[in-house]
Formats: structure tokens, sequence, C-alpha cells
């Protein structure tokens, strides 16, 4: 049986249980469980706290683990990444008081800076040849430059309200993060083939997430131009409309390409184009 570790709660918990959802396994879990068996699957899931994910995986006390890239960084750089999941996208920034003028990285050199995440800070530093003083904080740290404990802040940066509330302002990038899932470095052998399954449901459902169904009426005469546009899997499906001379054309379509693509089948003639979500896509 498959022992993956989640997020005991927040938005990372939601997005990884609809993940499995969404790959057909049914999670019997009650309110404050700290473990919790799939009713359909060799699966069983652990709710623990995230900073003690990545010992766990190396302990093979679980097998796999949803979390934050931002968390390898800090504490998870021997462990194994074997898929990006492409949800609770987020950023790790350096933010400072917007009444602070800033000219570029050599302002920070010198500064307080108060983080959860310091690791990716000395990182940082270390990159641009800066030093700082770091302090080291446990939750909350956007109030920190406003009761004098830092000059900047480094913390996770989602829509920047939370800056924004406590009037800072992001002025340096310092990763873009997502959730990923990782592997124990004990895993079995035996186990190894229950894993690819899991994650050949979990690259179906990523794969439909990224792609879009898209039909549309063609002249028959422009079929050929018009299916050379379409980035499709092998070809398009073609089937003849009760119109003479038209058909309808099938095909599957990125869904990071869909408007570029989507002013060519126009200008090419097509028409009547219907765009749908895709559930699962096996390939």
């Amino acid at each position: 049986m498959i022992r993956i570790a989640i997020q005991k709660s927040g938005r990372l918990n939601e997005d990884s249980l609809k993940l499995l959802k969404s790959c057909g396994i049914s999670i019997d879990n009650g309110k404050d469980q700290l473990k919790a068996a799939a009713r359909n699957f060799p699966l069983e899931v652990f709710y623990l706290r995230n900073g003690d994910i990545p010992q766990y995986l190396r302990d093979g006390v679980v097998d796999l683990a949803i979390i934050g890239e931002n968390l390898i960084v800090e504490k998870g750089q021997d462990l194994e990444v074997i898929e990006h999941l492409g949800f609770s996208k987020c950023r790790v920034s350096i933010a400072i008081p917007k009444d602070k003028p800033y000219t570029g990285v050599e302002d920070l050199n010198g500064v307080r800076i108060a983080t959860s995440y310091p690791e990716t800070v000395r990182q940082f530093l270390e990159k641009n040849n800066l030093k700082a003083d770091l302090h080291i904080i446990n939750g909350s740290v956007e109030i920190a430059p406003n009761i004098g404990l830092s000059e900047a802040i480094c913390d996770i940066v989602s829509s920047g309200s939370t800056l924004f509330k406590n009037n800072l302002k992001e002025v340096e990038v310092l990763m873009k993060s997502e959730a990923v899932l990782v592997q124990s470095p004990k895993v079995s052998s035996e186990l190894k083939a229950e894993i690819e399954t899991l994650l050949f449901r979990i690259q179906t459902v990523l794969r439909a997430k990224k792609s879009k169904y898209i039909l549309m009426n063609v002249p028959n005469a422009k079929i050929d131009e018009i299916s050379s546009i379409l980035p499709v899997l092998k070809s398009p499906t073609i089937m003849p409309l009760a119109q003479e001379g038209w058909s309808s054309l099938h095909s599957v379509i990125d869904e990071n390409d869909f408007w570029e693509v989507i002013d060519q089948l126009k200008n090419a003639g097509a028409e009547g184009i219907l765009v749908c979500p895709i559930e699962k896509m096996v390939v």
C-alpha cells in the first residue's frame, strides 16, 4: 500500500485531495483525522505538518508526498521530485515598505530580513554576493518591518494582497513554486509498480487540464489547411455535415496556444467553433 503525505490544512491540502479525487481515488477522511485509507485504491493518506514532511520521506515513514517546491529548497534538496502538479502556484519574494526607495539588489546589502525561508534567502544572497542579517520567524512575517524587527521580509506571495495590507511592496522574486509529487528514497522495488499506476492516473488528469477539446465546421476545401494549424495528437477527426461541402472537424488543443490558434482557424475559414473541457486524457 502506498503511503502519501499531504499538508494537514490549507489550500495545498484541498488541492491535493481534489487531485486524488480526479484520479478516481475515494478517501475516507473524517474531521481531524491524521490518517485515512482509500476505499478503491491501495493508498493511505497521512495528514502532516508541512515542515515535517521532508523528514518523514527520508525516514521512509511515507512513500510519497505532495508539497510545494519551496519546501524542497528549504528542507528537501536531497529528495526526488517525480512530477510537477501545476497547482498551488506561488512565489517566494522579498518585500520592503512601500515608502522605501528601491533601485536593485544592492539595496538589500546589510539589511535585516525577516523570513520563514532562510535557506532560500541564503542562496539568493550568495548568488548576488550580498550580506544580510536574517531573523527567522515561524508564522506571519509581514508585521516585522512595522515593529522595527527588520527592513525587509521574504515570504510566499500569491496574489500580493497580504503585502498590500501591510504597506509592503514586492521587489525581488527569489523563486516560483508549485505543488510537486516527491518520492521517498526508501521506496521498495515492490511498491514502485503501484506508484507507477498512481503516477499514470495523475499524469492523465494533468494532461487533460492543459488541453481543450475543439469542434468546428469547416469547408471541405479548407480541411487540409485548417488541419495543418491544429497541434493534434495524431490527426483530427472529420465527419461530414448534412450541408454539402462542409465537415465537422474535432481535435485537441493546448490551452496555452488557445487564442493564437483560434484566430488562425477563423482566418482560415472555420466556423461554429466550440471548445470543451477534457476530464481525462490518455495517450
